[in-house]
């Protein structure tokens, strides 16, 4: 099978985002890779994108829309999984876009081989400024002993991931996703890509990595659950640490305890950032409620990590000793920074 006739099924969740999604979907039709389907799943929008969508339909024979009531970026991405007929998927978030070239470039590294992933790199759109972002994987073909080794067993538990968790940015061959819907929680609201992709690339059987491309643009949006406050993040990283005892359990994966909590302190420095930004005053006793009860506080405790980023040791000492004038400084700090980005 030559490559240029790999079908390419480009899936794109789509909810309430509809000052963006024009772009996004015009970025996906302009691609210079021809052999492909754009399905642009309407998760219930109420503000127009699922309209916006149909136009895109009526005009476009390679573009089919799902609509379905509102269940979150995970119901949405299996629906688009489902309905796919691509033996390659790649995944696309409706605020975001690509180059034109990133499909044609991606695929010119595939092999045609069952449980390949081929990964590219993305530029940080934030404000103002555009910041390109490499993996932090060396660039190169991984199969076999070395993607045991250097990708497989180095996913969980590092401050700098060797392979983003984010679905977005790969080009997947389509049987990678078998039975991965067993391992989605849909009330997830934090960690649901990471049980989607965690799993995914276990089933893996071959990574490229590539040098450069920086094909895929990365919008950092102020309301996203990721960068605004989130009562409930707490709560979703106890469900996401539950699912993703399942998926290691279940993928035999070794050292799972150590490696999972490993990966919890690092995911629990995401809750104190998000505590600090709580708009309620009461912020220091909720931040001590959550870092002294008993489990959280076990497994911080009995699981060194380490750190480099200067920013993530001081939210780390927060974690561990959550005293009233340390979260005062930490408070301060993380307000001079989110300023200082809006401007």
């Amino acid at each position: 099978m030559k490559k240029a006739k790999y079908k390419i099924s480009v899936i794109v969740p789509v909810y309430n985002k509809c000052e963006y999604v024009e772009q996004c979907i015009d970025s996906i039709l302009l691609q210079t890779y021809q052999n492909m389907e754009l399905i642009l799943v309407d998760d219930g929008s109420v503000d127009g994108s699922g309209e916006i969508c149909d136009r895109y339909a009526d005009d476009e024979d390679c573009v089919r829309v799902i609509h379905q009531p509102n269940g979150g970026p995970t119901a949405a991405v299996l629906t688009g999984i489902k309905e796919a007929c691509g033996e390659y998927f790649c995944f696309v978030d409706s605020d975001d876009y690509v180059d034109k070239e990133m499909l044609e470039g991606m695929a010119a590294h595939l092999a045609g081989q069952p449980g390949e992933i081929v990964c590219c790199n993305y530029v940080l759109e934030k404000h103002k400024e555009m910041l390109s972002v490499a993996l932090s994987l060396k660039p190169g073909i991984y199969e076999g002993t070395r993607l045991q080794k250097e990708v497989k067993d180095e996913l969980l538990g590092n401050e700098e991931r060797v392979i983003p968790m984010s679905r977005c940015m790969k080009l997947y061959e389509r049987s990678v996703f078998e039975g991965v819907e067993a391992f989605c929680d849909m009330s997830l609201r934090m960690g649901d890509d990471f049980n989607l992709i965690y799993p995914v690339l276990l089933n893996c059987r071959r990574i490229v990595i590539m040098e450069q491309a920086f094909y895929y643009h990365y919008r950092y949006v102020e309301d996203s659950i990721v960068h605004g406050y989130d009562p409930a993040m707490k709560d979703s990283i106890e469900g996401w640490y539950q699912a993703m005892e399942k998926i290691m359990r279940e993928k035999n994966v070794a050292d799972s305890d150590h490696r999972l909590n490993r990966e919890y302190c690092y995911m629990m420095m995401l809750v104190m950032k998000n505590e600090l930004r709580s708009p309620d005053k009461d912020y220091k006793n909720r931040i001590a409620e959550i870092f002294t009860g008993e489990k959280v506080r076990a497994r911080i405790i009995h699981t060194p990590v380490s750190i480099k980023n200067r920013a993530n040791a001081l939210l780390y000492l927060g974690m561990q000793y959550p005293s009233a004038m340390l979260l005062r400084i930490l408070r301060l700090i993380i307000r001079r920074y989110d300023r200082k980005g809006k401007k």
